[in-house]
């Protein structure tokens, strides 16, 4: 009976080195969740169910239970790389498998895909440009455009200034050349539809009635169009109502379509004796090349542009399980769903049930190098102290055989 009793502790405590073995050999392992050993103790019993004996039957491994705490989160020089802090995982696919990790180490491959360093695709939410939201009927690939943005021509522009109310109609004729026949003037750029930039120069010239000017217009230095603008008593703009057009300009030489910029001068206004500039703004950019992707909190992936454009990509996508201790492990630290883990629920950073995302870290295993080696001297004694029983059986043995 000693000899039983004692193996089951034997193998019990072998049970634990190798868990913790394991433990050891990924302390440094991205994404890692550590195990622990968890025993039950044995009894026989009778058909009757009553127990033969009340010294037991020995011990038995119940379980090697995941441990799913969060590991410590270091930064990276890597923005593709993502930690999650909290709850969740990471989906990704591979021939139509679906796994389930916590190691965030992304990168993209040849066709422009997020992968993990197996080339397993992460999966995320399709944005949705039209309505500026994101696919959350399904799964996909999430596909990083590494190529150009195209430009856009402007097509409207604001100004916010200040004409003085004290300024004089000036004598001369009109012309951009002579400086003596305006008030004041202000530039800015505006783009064509191959994205060549243009300079539209606003010349400003007081009329002889009072609160009275007019605007002209000219780009590259060619005339676009003039517009009558006045103002009440109080310096603010009366006419136009709504936005100037001051006519289409035709770039030359380069093929691009007709420009025809909307002005909004309803915030320009008409005080004291100084023109002054507040803010110039218009919607037109010139081609833009990528410079870099980031990641929100949230899971959202926008890609930066030397234009100072960027364009959203799509939305990293989240799993948890009501029994992640459920979930079977996989090789390259990742896991697939079973029955115990239950159903994955899907949902993205941020949301009910799910931590949020550090782009430019990973997480590191939660092992605990200190308590596992603890927890190794003490497997080790367990293991010696059921060995030396087996030593004192086969000593009680030996002195039983001897009896004459």
């Amino acid at each position: 009976m000693p000899f039983s009793l004692a193996l089951s502790g034997i193998n019990a405590a072998n049970n634990d080195l190798n868990v913790t073995a394991n433990n050891l050999a990924n302390v440094d392992t991205t994404g890692f969740k550590s195990s622990r050993t968890e025993f039950a103790s044995l009894f026989a019993q009778t058909q009757s169910g009553v127990s033969q004996t009340a010294i037991g039957n020995g011990v038995q491994t119940q379980e090697v239970a995941q441990q799913f705490s969060q590991g410590n989160i270091n930064s990276t020089s890597n923005n593709l790389d993502l930690a999650i802090n909290g709850s969740g995982f990471f989906v990704v696919k591979n021939n139509g498998a679906t796994t389930y990790t916590r190691d965030g180490a992304f990168q993209i491959d040849q066709n422009g895909n997020l992968v993990n360093a197996s080339g397993e695709q992460v999966q995320g939410y399709p944005y949705n440009s039209t309505n500026g939201t994101f696919n959350t009927g399904g799964l996909a690939n999430i596909q990083l455009s590494t190529g150009q943005v195209a430009p856009q021509a402007t097509s409207t522009a604001g100004l916010t200034l200040n004409l003085p109310a004290s300024a004089t109609a000036p004598t001369a004729a009109f012309s951009p050349t002579n400086s003596s026949s305006y008030n004041d003037t202000t530039s800015l750029t505006v783009y064509d539809s191959l994205g060549a930039a243009h300079t539209a120069q606003l010349y400003f010239v007081k009329g002889s009635a009072a609160n009275t000017w007019t605007a002209n217009l000219y780009i590259d230095g060619n005339s676009v169009g003039s517009q009558a603008l006045t103002y009440n008593s109080s310096g603010a703009l009366t006419s136009p109502s709504g936005p100037v057009s001051f006519g289409p300009y035709t770039p030359s030489g380069t093929g691009a379509a007709a420009m025809n910029v909307a002005f909004d001068l309803s915030k320009t206004t008409q005080f004291g004796d100084s023109f002054g500039v507040d803010a110039i703004t218009q919607n037109g950019y010139t081609t833009g090349n990528l410079t870099g992707v980031s990641i929100s909190s949230t899971g959202v992936i926008e890609a930066n542009y030397t234009n100072g454009q960027s364009q959203t990509l799509g939305q990293v996508a989240l799993a948890n399980f009501a029994n992640p201790q459920g979930l079977q492990q996989q090789g390259d630290t990742q896991w697939s769903q079973s029955y115990a883990s239950g159903e994955p629920v899907l949902g993205s950073a941020g949301g009910s049930g799910f931590g949020s995302l550090q782009s430019g870290a990973l997480e590191s295993s939660n092992v605990n190098l200190t308590a596992q080696l603890v927890n190794m001297i003490t497997a080790q004694r367990d293991f010696q102290a059921n060995a030396q029983m087996i030593q004192a059986g086969n000593t009680v043995t030996q002195a039983i055989l001897q009896i004459r």
